[in-house]
C-alpha cells in the first residue's frame, strides 16, 4: 500500500467535538497525514490550531469563491508558527449551497478560480509577493510577515476541467467519493495533463470512506453522506460511471433528501469506499494504489460502537 492518511469526517449527525479525538487516534497510530476539511463545522485553522500532535497537517479544501489566496496563506502560515507542525493546503471549487446559499458569493468559473488560486497561493507561500490581476483573484502587495510554510498546493479535482488545472498547477490532486476505476482514469488523466504543460505530475491522494464491521448505523451514515453529492456535477458523472446513472437521474429532478436517502443501495457506499473486515478495507486500500493512488486519506465512519472511528482506524493500522 502507499502512504495511508486519515480526514476527518466531520459528521454532521454525530457530536462536532469528536473530531478532535479522531485527530488523536491519527497521531498516535501514526497515520501520515491528518487532514482537515472546512464546510458546516469548524473553521479549518482555528481546529489544526487548537490539536495537539505532531503528524503534518492539510488543510481544506478550501472554496475558491469564499476564501482569497492571502487569507489562506495567512491561516496557513499561523497554524505552522503556532503549533511547530508541517502545514500542506489545499483547494476546491465547492458546491454551490456553500458558495452562493451559506456565503452569498457569486461562483466564478471553477476551472479559472481554481488556476488562479494555485497561482497565487504558490507564490505566497514560499514567502514570495503575489501580484495577480486574474480574471477571478486579484492581489497585489502582500508578502507573508510570519514564517512562509511553503509545501505542496493540493487541488480537489473531480471533472474534466480541474483534473486539467490540477495537471498544470497542483503539487497534489486530492479526490473524493469514486470507485478505484473511475480513480485509475482521473489518475491518467491528470497525468496527461501534466506532460501536455511539460511538467511532473502531481501526487495522487484519494478520500476513502472506511468502516471495519459496519453495523446498520455506520451503514445509514454512509448513505447519508452520499446524497448530498449525487446531483453535483463531477461527483454525479463520477457516480454514473460506476453504475449508478439511474439514481443519479433520480437526484437530479429534485426529490426531498427523505426520497433520495431512501432510493440509495448500500451497494453505492461500498462501490466508493472501503468496507468490511479490516481485511477487507485493507484489500480495497490495495486496489486504489492499485489505480495510481500515491496516497489513501480514510475517513473513518464514527458510530456509537466505534466512537470517532477509532475501532476502525486501529484494525487497519494492525
Amino acid at each position: 500500500m502507499g502512504e495511508l492518511s486519515v480526514s476527518l469526517g466531520l459528521w454532521q449527525d454525530r457530536p462536532s467535538i469528536e473530531a478532535l479525538d479522531t485527530a488523536l487516534a491519527a497521531d498516535e497510530l501514526g497515520f501520515a497525514r491528518l487532514w482537515i476539511g472546512e464546510m458546516a463545522t469548524y473553521d479549518a485553522f482555528a481546529l489544526a490550531a487548537a490539536l495537539p500532535g505532531r503528524i503534518p497537517l492539510v488543510l481544506g479544501p478550501f472554496a475558491v469563491a469564499v476564501r482569497t489566496p492571502v487569507q489562506i496563506a495567512i491561516g496557513a502560515a499561523t497554524v505552522a508558527e503556532l503549533t511547530g507542525r508541517t502545514v500542506e493546503v489545499a483547494i476546491g471549487s465547492s458546491s454551490p449551497v456553500v458558495v452562493s446559499a451559506w456565503h452569498g458569493r457569486a461562483a466564478p468559473t471553477p476551472a479559472r478560480a481554481l488556476a488562479e488560486t494555485a497561482q497565487a497561493l504558490r507564490t505566497l507561500l514560499d514567502g514570495g509577493r503575489a501580484d495577480v490581476d486574474g480574471t477571478v483573484v486579484r492581489t497585489r502587495g502582500y508578502r507573508l510577515r510570519a514564517p512562509a510554510p511553503g509545501g505542496p498546493v493540493t487541488i480537489a479535482a473531480f471533472g474534466p476541467q480541474a483534473v486539467r488545472v490540477a495537471g498544470r498547477y497542483a503539487d497534489r490532486m486530492v479526490l473524493n467519493l469514486l470507485p478505484p476505476a473511475v480513480a485509475a482514469r482521473l489518475v491518467a488523466g491528470v497525468r496527461d495533463a501534466a506532460a501536455d504543460a511539460g511538467r511532473e505530475p502531481p501526487r495522487v491522494a484519494a478520500w476513502v470512506t472506511a468502516a471495519v464491521d459496519p453495523d446498520a448505523e455506520a451503514m445509514a451514515r454512509l448513505a447519508r453522506g452520499v446524497v448530498g453529492s449525487l446531483g453535483v456535477p463531477g461527483y454525479g458523472e463520477a457516480f454514473a460511471e460506476a453504475g449508478f446513472g439511474d439514481l443519479v437521474r433520480f437526484a437530479r429532478t429534485g426529490p426531498s433528501p427523505r426520497e433520495l436517502l431512501a432510493a440509495v443501495p448500500e451497494s453505492l457506499a461500498a462501490a466508493v469506499g472501503a468496507i468490511g473486515t479490516a481485511d477487507d478495507v485493507r484489500s480495497r486500500i490495495a486496489e486504489y494504489t492499485a489505480a495510481g493512488v500515491d496516497e489513501v486519506c480514510l475517513v473513518p465512519v464514527a458510530t456509537d460502537a466505534d466512537p470517532a472511528g477509532r475501532r476502525t482506524l486501529a484494525a487497519v493500522r494492525s
